[in-house]
């Protein structure tokens, strides 16, 4: 069993490598990005990534606090969806128009899970950072292609 500062330690340590192993690669348009923080510019659309004891997900969550423009948002990205899908090069994620979030907020979600890993094992950190950083990555380069159609 893990205290829940070796948990938040290894946690940190995770994303801190991760973060170290991404900083020299440039966005979609040639600029430095932070990778773990992903600034998608748009009030309550957010690229999230997340790893636990049982998996890694990685999503485009939206959570605007106006719940029409929220659901306005998700319908935009239902009609790009074969270019998500072609960015990503997978047409298996999970799209959830509403979800509720531990807080309590509605949400939507179009997220992908890669089951069977713990970020707590030091072993697991590779096949987690192959699994999250070309979909980051995909996901800086849908969104500059399609951001503008999302500024309000």
């Amino acid at each position: 069993m893990y205290t829940r500062e070796e948990i938040s330690r290894l946690k940190q340590a995770f994303w801190t490598a991760f973060g170290k192993y991404m900083q020299p690669v440039l966005s979609a348009e040639g600029i430095p990005a932070n990778w773990i923080n992903y600034k998608t510019g748009a009030p309550g659309i957010q690229f999230k990534m997340d790893a636990d004891r049982d998996q890694a997900v990685i999503m485009i969550l939206l959570s605007h606090k106006n719940a029409d423009v929220q659901l306005s948002h998700y319908d935009q990205l239902v009609q790009l969806k074969a270019m998500l899908e072609e960015a990503l090069g997978e047409n298996d994620w999970v799209w959830q128009e509403a979800a509720v979030d531990s807080s309590g907020r509605l949400t939507s979600a179009v997220s992908k899970t890669l089951p069977g890993v713990n970020v707590l094992k030091q072993a697991d950190w590779p096949t987690i950072i192959s699994f999250l950083k070309p979909r980051i990555l995909a996901l800086d380069e849908f969104w500059s292609m399609v951001k503008h159609s999302f500024e309000q």
